[in-house]
């Protein structure tokens, strides 16, 4: 198979996997946006994405993001950066990035808001919550008891659009709980906020659980990619 093919076959069975899923909670499919995740691939890669009809793509490194993304730069992408952010980098990411979906605390925010005045353009950006049990090495994500001071920060900013809530589903649980707990979050974020309708969660393994969860979007890479690279 050549590699548009392995995309192509990827593609094709990750869309299948969202179809059925919809179809069990009676859902359209085009409800959801698949972000497909192309951390440690090549640009080549994401041309033949988005000649496949990929329009979201995502990426967890800035500076493996913003060297793509100038590479990629006549295509029409929307690019979301999902890593974990360093306020020392946030203003950066504005450069490319058209969703931030990994905002977890208050300090990101000023950063965030000076790179979207500075190129004079608007970022969508997400709040990450976290699923994980308190004390949990390496969690990231913010508190559910912080969202509401977090979401008003992002609100009351210039250049910056709130729009939902991404999660990742706590290792070794089983998602469907998990994301029951994130769609409950959500909801009460709605209340205050109606136009946070986004909802990002669910990967790889965990797509289906996320969508009949009610997920907007679902960040993938390898059922779509294959396995990373062993060079990174």
């Amino acid at each position: 198979m050549t590699r548009r093919e392995e995309l192509a076959a990827g593609l094709a069975a990750v869309r299948s996997r969202i179809a059925t899923a919809c179809a069990a909670v009676d859902r359209d499919p085009e409800g959801v946006t698949l972000v497909v995740v192309t951390k440690f691939f090549p640009a080549s890669d994401v041309r033949l994405l988005a000649d496949l009809g990929v329009a979201h793509v995502g990426e967890n490194r800035h500076q493996e993001a913003e060297a793509k993304a100038q590479e990629c730069a006549e295509l029409s992408l929307t690019w979301h950066f999902i890593g974990g952010l360093q306020s020392n980098k946030a203003a950066a990411v504005t450069a490319y990035a058209d969703v931030v979906e990994s905002v977890d605390r208050t300090k990101l925010v000023a950063p965030l808001t000076r790179g979207a005045q500075q190129r004079g353009r608007e970022v969508d950006v997400l709040l990450q919550v976290s699923l994980d049990p308190p004390g949990r090495e390496g969690r990231a994500g913010a508190e559910p008891a912080a969202l509401p001071g977090l979401a008003a920060a992002v609100a009351d900013a210039e250049g910056l659009r709130l729009r939902g809530l991404m999660a990742v589903a706590p290792l070794g649980e089983d998602p469907a709980p998990a994301f029951a707990r994130l769609a409950a979050i959500h909801h009460d974020l709605l209340l205050e906020h109606p136009a946070a309708t986004w909802l990002s969660a669910g990967m790889s393994g965990d797509l289906e659980q996320a969508v009949q969860a009610g997920a907007t979007h679902v960040r993938v890479g390898s059922a779509v990619l294959g396995s990373r690279p062993a060079v990174q």
